[in-house]
């Protein structure tokens, strides 16, 4: 049995899942991590190389069509260097894995799910990702993210996942939030 030199996150809100994935994933990739809170999805990406993300579709159970799953799917898109993205739900349909594959996620996977055919989904996703961006390799350096783009894009992410809700943010981020309204002014958000 292959065991894979890369990172997978795993993003689900049920925690009994997540388990079930570390196991299944653990056994097979070197580093796997999990957690259940997409808002924390771009510092762990910040944080890191990371390879592949599975996300699930619905993180609140009175909203089931997949449209949390898509708004994430867009932030992790969005970053230079962005990782995999298998998307994973149990009320998929034909449709949701269309208009996912459209915004860019590398595959899309049903609960429950194999456990040979998603480490088989996870690797070539992963394998896919590393040619094309072989292929586009700048032949400029890329100069590194500056402290103060990280810190504006973290605000950035906290305002959306609160539908800018100043106190909130402030708490998701850990600052005052007289801190928060001065970054705020700082950055012109």
């Amino acid at each position: 049995m292959t065991k894979y030199n890369y990172h997978i996150i795993a993003i689900d809100d049920n925690v009994a899942l997540l388990q079930t994935l570390k196991l299944v994933l653990g056994s097979r990739f070197d580093k796997v991590g999990i957690i259940s809170d997409p808002k924390l999805i771009t510092g762990i990406l910040s944080a890191g190389k990371v390879d592949a993300v599975l996300l699930d579709m619905n993180f609140d159970s009175k909203r089931l069509d997949g449209s949390e799953g898509l708004f994430w799917l867009g932030r992790i898109k969005e970053r230079p260097n962005a990782p995999a993205v298998i998307l994973i739900t149990a009320f998929g349909d034909i449709s949701l894995a269309v208009e996912s594959m459209k915004n860019g996620a590398d595959d899309f996977i049903t609960k429950p799910w194999d456990n040979e055919k998603l480490i088989q989904k996870i690797v070539e996703a992963i394998k896919k990702r590393q040619s094309a961006a072989h292929e586009q390799e700048p032949t400029i350096n890329r100069q590194p993210e500056t402290l103060e783009a990280a810190e504006r894009e973290r605000i950035e992410d906290a305002l959306k996942a609160t539908n800018r809700k100043i106190s909130k943010a402030a708490e998701l981020l850990g600052i005052s939030r007289r801190t928060l309204y001065n970054k705020i002014m700082k950055y012109g958000l």
